[in-house]
């Protein structure tokens, strides 16, 4: 039976639509030791395995009943009656001299092309590096999946040990933990009574619509709140939310800034690798969360680039979408997009690293204590209420400029060890989307005790990005020196 693709997945095929410079792909560079004779698994083996293992994803052979959205319904998934393995995994060559630095540029070309709509929207390159390492570089649109849901897929394609056996894959899965101080530092928005908001905008569209459906629908809450009142008071936190979001990150836009104009289809990216524990470090000698280390150190890269090409810091900062995951333990491998949004506002103006970091843990406490996780929700389901021949403009609104400035998302990974084919995992640079109009964007994933920052770019209008990375490395030092000189005086004062 088909499935129609919600109004949110129906989002990111929207944003291609209208603007030839949005890739709204996602994926990654997973790095592998070699195979014990040398180089990379043998192609046909690396297929069968993902042939194998398909059955457990069924959307991953299935492919969209119409390219293009629009009109008075949603495509539906539907089996592609060709779908053929070797169109979706293959080999292609790094080139010379075949290092990380070559991986990264090619990785750089290859996000810079769009998947073909006409076939399942996925696909997996492996390469092999002149030392002996290999690489598989997935690229999977963003209507099939978040960044959540392609960890937990990726888990599936992926073994717990290097020799292991294809573990029992069944309803419950052989999952492997994250890392449970990020987990549960990741902010929730509370849930509010289900479908509230869906009769709240069913009945505001009402009233632009007939005179009927707005008596009918606001009947219908009217009886509902009659007989659940604490449907009532959720469904005015919900409006205050939404409300609270348009004044304070639509009303009020963010910064104009050199990231914020037309950008190209050609991308290039940037990677740092930390130990994970450099960012617990900071974390524990200067409160906050994994989370506000990331924001804070992105913060002063900015800053760098914007005042290295000359241009004025912006007083008010610029601001961060930040998605967050709203899945359940038991939805981490579902197809589909389970996300909301926090806006977050980055102090470029703060020249000290510590002030900084200061400024951006109030923010997040802020927030956490706030109401816009629910209203950005709120929104995103209000949304999704237009047919599909006006939601794209609505859609458009969502990712405007006017509401951010960059993409910076947050993936906790396992911290156990993982395999593919016997080879160990030792490296998996993360890729986030750009937007039109943002021409950065960053991606933190962590594994096996390492944090890897990708920065995904628009090539043409950002071949400063070194400028960031340098300025995020430098500010991680200064918060880790800090934090280890303050944990210092309190270990001696006890």
């Amino acid at each position: 039976m088909s499935e129609h693709l919600t109004a949110l997945d129906a989002t990111f095929l929207e944003l291609e639509q209208v603007d030839a410079s949005a890739h709204m792909h996602i994926g990654g560079v997973m790095l592998f030791d070699p195979q014990p004779d040398g180089g990379a698994p043998l192609l046909e083996r690396i297929r069968g395995q993902f042939a194998e293992r398909l059955p457990e994803l069924p959307r991953w052979s299935q492919r969209l009943s119409a390219p293009h959205t629009g009109g008075l319904s949603w495509p539906s998934w539907e089996d592609d009656p060709e779908f053929d393995i070797a169109r979706h995994v293959r080999a292609a060559q790094l080139p010379a001299p075949g290092g990380e630095a070559a991986l990264l540029a090619w990785a750089g070309d290859y996000y810079s092309q769009r998947l073909d709509r006409t076939r399942p929207l996925w696909e997996v390159v492996v390469l092999e590096l002149a030392d002996g390492r290999w690489a598989m570089v997935t690229k999977t649109h963003h209507c099939m999946v978040d960044g959540v849901g392609s960890v937990g897929l990726a888990q599936r394609m992926l073994d717990a040990e290097p020799s292991a056996p294809p573990p029992d894959r069944g309803a419950e899965g052989a999952e492997v933990e994250g890392d449970p101080e990020q987990e549960n530092e990741r902010t929730q928005p509370r849930n509010g009574a289900a479908g509230l908001a869906r009769d709240i905008g069913g009945a505001w569209l009402g009233l632009v619509g007939t005179g009927a459906r707005a008596t009918r629908d606001a009947l219908r809450i009217g009886a509902d709140t009659a007989a659940h009142p604490g449907h009532a008071r959720d469904a005015l936190t919900q409006a205050r939310a939404t409300v609270e979001l348009l004044v304070r990150d639509e009303l009020v836009p963010a910064p104009h800034t050199s990231l914020n104009r037309p950008i190209g289809t050609a991308r290039r990216l940037a990677v740092i690798e930390v130990p994970l524990d450099s960012l617990k470090q900071v974390k524990r000698g200067l409160g906050g969360t994994i989370n506000d280390v990331v924001l804070a150190i992105t913060t002063s890269g900015l800053r760098r680039l914007l005042l290295e090409r000359g241009e004025e810091v912006p007083e008010q900062g610029m601001r961060a979408m930040v998605p967050m995951n709203v899945r359940t333990a038991g939805d981490r491998i579902a197809a589909g997009n389970v996300i909301t949004s926090l806006f977050v506002h980055l102090p470029v103006a703060e020249p000290d690293p510590i002030r900084c970091y200061a400024r951006q843990t109030e923010e997040a406490e802020e927030l956490k204590a706030g109401t816009q996780a629910l209203g950005s929700s709120s929104l995103i389901k209000l949304t999704s209420l237009a047919p599909p021949v006006l939601h794209s403009l609505l859609a458009r609104s969502l990712y405007a400029t006017r509401l951010f400035n960059v993409t910076i998302t947050n993936v906790p990974g396992p911290q156990q060890p993982l395999y593919g084919f016997g080879s160990r995992l030792r490296k998996a640079w993360p890729l986030v989307p750009l937007a039109a109009e943002h021409a950065l964007g960053l991606a933190v994933f962590s594994y096996d005790g390492k944090a890897f920052f990708c920065l995904n770019a628009d090539r043409d209008s950002v071949p400063d990005l070194g400028i960031v990375t340098a300025g995020m490395e430098e500010a991680l030092q200064e918060l880790v020196e800090l934090a280890a000189e303050r944990e210092g005086s309190s270990a001696s004062r006890s």
